[in-house]
């Protein structure tokens, strides 16, 4: 099935996730299969698209997906054909059926781990997500959060301040940027190398406060395992919480006092048992390392040796030269220097990569700036 048929699956009137998770279940032919499972009047939606997609309400979602994906760069529709579609998330008894997704879709590779906590962490509580999600990143995990107030933002930007891989998981459409004040953070995720923004829900959906506990199923159903940085009693990181002991992955929690209100759901965790006691990345990867491997490419196919010439692509001075040129002291977004160079997003981005190993540019809040010269 290609990207219009899952778009349309998606919109099925009477169905949902879970239903169209137990239908997949029974590995229905395409269109014959669904056509004799679906029920009466999905089934009667569907054979009007297949037979008159003008005529077909479900042609205007494919549509409206279409136009969004040919309005920017790094916008891409993700399904369970789709070949970088997280396979993780085909364990949960709900999965989502389509992923809406901006920015670089090399943050799904690797082994991932979810980061949550409260809104309202303390200096150390901050201090310890910074810890963690660094030294994750640099250590090839991928931090999943919701891009929320508190530890997750935290987490997030120092992920990709460190060079590493990040997706954010959002309630509502990937181009709403929620809340107001990560506008920022939400920049970075879809154009920085490495960030990820996804969505279950169609561009342009805004957020409703039932959206948000369904999007925590995905932010753990994509990860090995989940990390409660702090967490009051009522927490919705709890939730996190529960979802990740559901979904059969392993939790992790941080310490911390008995006087800090921002820790007591940690330590109801620790207490109950249900949670690995983490002190530092070590207890995570010694927990989880050998369900790793299975997302490590080999060493063997992660650069080219020194001997190897560059790929014709880095080789090329032509571009590195408009790039220069399209750079100043001020942040550049990488999708503006895209537009400027009309070359794809991953070339340019490696273009920047070289750059910036050879001092020519930096990385800053916003953009990229092309640094002086001695």
């Amino acid at each position: 099935m290609d990207a219009q048929a899952w778009l349309v699956v998606n919109a099925l009137p009477g169905m949902g996730a879970l239903r169209i998770a137990q239908l997949l279940a029974r590995q229905p032919q395409w269109p014959e299969g669904w056509l004799a499972a679906l029920p009466r009047r999905a089934a009667s939606e569907l054979r009007l698209w297949l037979e008159h997609p003008t005529r077909s309400p479900l042609q205007n979602v494919v549509d409206e997906t279409l136009a969004w994906q040919r309005s920017g760069p790094s916008r891409h529709v993700l399904h369970r054909d789709h070949p970088a579609w997280p396979a993780l998330l085909n364990e949960l008894p709900d999965p989502p059926v389509v992923l809406w997704a901006k920015g670089d879709l090399s943050a799904l590779e690797g082994p991932k781990l979810a980061m949550v906590g409260t809104r309202r962490p303390t200096g150390e509580g901050t201090h310890n997500a910074q810890t963690f999600a660094r030294d994750l990143a640099r250590r090839g995990w991928c931090v999943v959060s919701g891009m929320a107030l508190g530890v997750d933002g935290v987490a997030q930007r120092a992920a990709l301040n460190a060079g590493g891989r990040t997706i954010a998981v959002l309630g509502c459409g990937v181009d709403v940027i929620y809340p107001a004040s990560h506008r920022d953070l939400h920049e970075q995720l879809s154009f920085l190398p490495g960030g990820l923004v996804v969505s279950e829900h169609p561009p342009g959906t805004l957020a409703r406060p039932a959206f948000f506990p369904r999007r925590n199923r995905i932010v753990t159903g994509l990860s090995l395992g989940t990390l409660v940085v702090e967490a009051t009693e009522k927490s919705g990181s709890l939730v996190s919480a529960r979802l990740t002991l559901e979904q059969n992955r392993e939790l992790f929690v941080l310490p911390g006092s008995l006087h800090n209100v921002q820790a007591r759901g940690c330590l109801t965790l620790l207490r109950q048992g249900s949670a690995h006691l983490a002190c530092s990345v070590d207890d995570i990867i010694a927990d989880l390392g050998h369900w790793a491997e299975a997302f490590i490419p080999p060493e063997t196919e992660e650069q080219p040796s020194e001997q190897e010439p560059l790929p014709d692509s880095l080789s090329d001075d032509s571009l590195p030269d408009s790039l220069l040129a399209s750079l100043s002291a001020t942040p550049t977004p990488i999708d503006l220097l895209v537009h400027a160079t009309g070359v794809t997003v991953s070339d340019c981005q490696q273009r920047l990569l070289m750059l910036e190993l050879e001092g020519w540019v930096a990385q800053q809040a916003g953009g990229w700036v092309r640094l002086p010269r001695p």
